[in-house]
């Protein structure tokens, strides 16, 4: 991760050969044809499965009637997945070496995230913390061995950054075991402070030098896991929907749901991937508060997902809480992550009153849709496809008139 230092490193070529152990010094920011690896792409997919058991119990909890205690688990879960694959990401930006131990400390932070997602279910129902905190450990302490991998290699300000990376994991390490040994009522207070810890530690050790991430290669990086949230959000609505009419025979109910739900994924991935956010990622500072920013995009489409599945078991009688609340279990987390989409990226490249008031209107009636009983979902869908469709034809309009000027 970088931070709001003005000062940036100079890179340095990768090292030659291809013997089992490499220095890892870091890459070039200016380095062509730069894309995310096999490695990562395995990565990404495994934090997948953490992120799938907790959507799963954030369903449970809302649909028992439980919001609050589940949106707050979930929240403390989600920040440990997201930051645990962020923090990966930006170290390989770089100075991913790819040699065998680089590789081998990678797949021990996947063995990580895959114990925390067999911890969720204890987390989330007992308040049992213990294997999310191991997993989330595992993956840290791997963390902790590649940057002291990159101090060895290292020497001043890079050295001294290195160490500031690997001391501040291991203090943080230490703050999250409040998480075990306080009483419940103080976790949630553990968590904001730790939270907090956690962000500081980048803007502490890249005070006087910033790593030399490479801007194509960290919007691809955010890219695909949005894609891959995505993917699971749709996966889990197709398995919930299965799910209601094999067990009730209520396709008629449920269409409305599937449908508005489609055009919400949709519309989420168009909005995302509208405009190349590379080109914005200029400095430190923007790369800064545009990587932290993706943990509300992240969490949300992922909530959306649980949303779906919960307006579906409330539609066949499953869920023991209203057609509101289900209905603003996917209308909010929507709302949501088309203002941080906003905020982030489409905010940046808009032209004109008009083009800039799309996303905010879009989830100003995204919300208002939650008062439309079971047709709440669908009506979302609608209004957030045609955002998209607005937004196309402002865009192909300011075209023509740029074409017909310069005529």
């Amino acid at each position: 991760m970088t931070s709001s230092s003005t000062s940036e490193s100079a890179p340095t070529p990768r090292p030659s050969g291809r013997g089992p152990l490499r220095r890892m010094t870091a890459r070039g920011r200016d380095e062509a044809h730069r894309v995310a690896t096999p490695l990562e792409l395995f990565f990404d997919l495994c934090f997948v499965v953490a992120i799938a058991q907790a959507g799963a119990q954030l369903v449970h909890a809302v649909a028992e009637g439980h919001a609050g205690e589940g949106i707050l688990n979930y929240a403390m879960v989600f920040f440990a997945i997201w930051w645990a694959w962020m923090n990966f990401s930006w170290f390989a930006s770089a100075y991913d070496n790819d040699d065998a131990l680089y590789r081998v400390v990678t797949l021990v932070q996947i063995a990580g995230v895959l114990v925390l997602a067999a911890g969720v279910s204890r987390a989330f129902e007992d308040h049992d913390f213990l294997i999310v905190v191991l997993g989330y450990a595992i993956m840290r302490f791997a963390l902790i061995a590649q940057w002291l991998r990159v101090a060895r290699s290292a020497e001043g300000a890079e050295r001294t950054m290195a160490l500031r990376y690997a001391g501040g994991v291991l203090l943080c390490q230490i703050g999250w075991l409040g998480l075990l040994f306080l009483p419940e009522s103080g976790r949630p207070w553990v968590f904001l402070v730790m939270a907090i810890a956690e962000l500081c530690v980048p803007v502490y050790a890249e005070k006087a030098l910033t790593t030399s991430w490479h801007p194509h290669h960290i919007s691809e990086r955010y890219g695909l896991f949005t894609i891959i949230v995505l993917g699971e959000t749709i996966a889990a609505a197709t398995v919930a929907v299965k799910s209601g009419v094999d067990e009730n025979d209520a396709l008629g109910d449920l269409l409305p749901i599937a449908a508005g739900g489609l055009l919400i994924v949709f519309s989420a991935w168009w909005i995302y991937f509208v405009v190349p956010i590379h080109g914005h990622l200029r400095s430190s500072a923007q790369a800064f508060l545009w990587g932290y920013g993706h943990y509300l995009i992240f969490a949300s489409a992922a909530a959306i997902g649980a949303g779906l599945e919960v307006a579906v078991e409330q539609a066949v009688g499953k869920a023991h809480i209203s057609t509101l609340a289900a209905s603003a279990a996917v209308t909010l987390p929507t709302a949501l992550y088309l203002l941080t989409v906003w905020v982030l990226h489409s905010r940046h490249f808009k032209v004109g009153i008009a083009q800039q008031l799309i996303l905010p209107t879009t989830a100003l009636l995204v919300i208002l849709c939650t008062f439309l009983g079971d047709w709440a979902v669908l009506a979302a869908g609608i209004v957030s496809a045609l955002a998209v469709a607005v937004g196309v034809t402002l865009t192909a309009q300011m075209v023509v008139r740029e074409g017909a000027g310069t005529a």
